[in-house]
């Protein structure tokens, strides 16, 4: 993870690979301006980098960690409403304690099918063993594979923070680690 300003040098240097191919991304203007909500009032408005690969054409939209892919609302909130589901809240109860449509929280819910928890334990498991072998040894026990994997991924993120950047929130190492997929990708049509 780096700042805005070392993203932008390695993009112009043609040190981003992408997704799609062996290509290194290029520049290729911004995404519009959108504005994601934090939790309580908070709001962040950002402009996206747009990227292109000359090797397969495709452009890409290059979103800071702090935020979630397709989604308007940031990081923080989502992962607040996944840890209140990890620890037995139900739909209703975590949107009126995020400030949030039902329905809203109801779709993020879903889209943390089993597989896709099992996804995040997996990631968490890597990070942790990497960052402090120590996380894994005895985990505080949770009744669900969400609960574990997010307790994971947040001791991960804490270890991130102490070693390497202690200015860097949680939930914004927490997406860097999950590659903006906290939730399940959309399926494809």
């Amino acid at each position: 993870m780096n700042s805005p300003q070392r993203d932008e040098a390695a993009l112009r240097a043609g040190e981003i690979p992408c997704p799609g191919c062996s290509g290194r991304l290029r520049p290729h203007g911004h995404a519009r301006t959108r504005t994601v909500r934090g939790l309580g009032d908070a709001r962040l408005t950002v402009r996206p980098r747009r990227a292109r690969c000359p090797g397969c054409g495709r452009t890409h939209v290059l979103l800071p960690a702090a935020l979630s892919l397709r989604r308007a609302d940031a990081l923080d909130v989502i992962g607040t409403a996944l840890a209140a589901k990890a620890a037995g809240s139900g739909h209703r109860t975590i949107a009126t304690l995020l400030g949030r449509p039902l329905s809203t929280v109801r779709r993020w819910l879903r889209r943390v099918p089993e597989t896709h928890t099992q996804w995040l334990y997996e990631q968490a498991v890597q990070h942790a063993f990497r960052l402090n072998p120590d996380i894994l040894v005895r985990p505080k026990p949770w009744p669900t594979l969400l609960g574990h994997g997010l307790n994971t991924l947040a001791g991960a993120a804490l270890a991130y923070c102490r070693r390497i950047d202690p200015e860097l929130p949680p939930w914004t190492v927490i997406g860097h680690f999950t590659r903006g997929n906290l939730l399940s990708p959309p399926l494809r049509t």
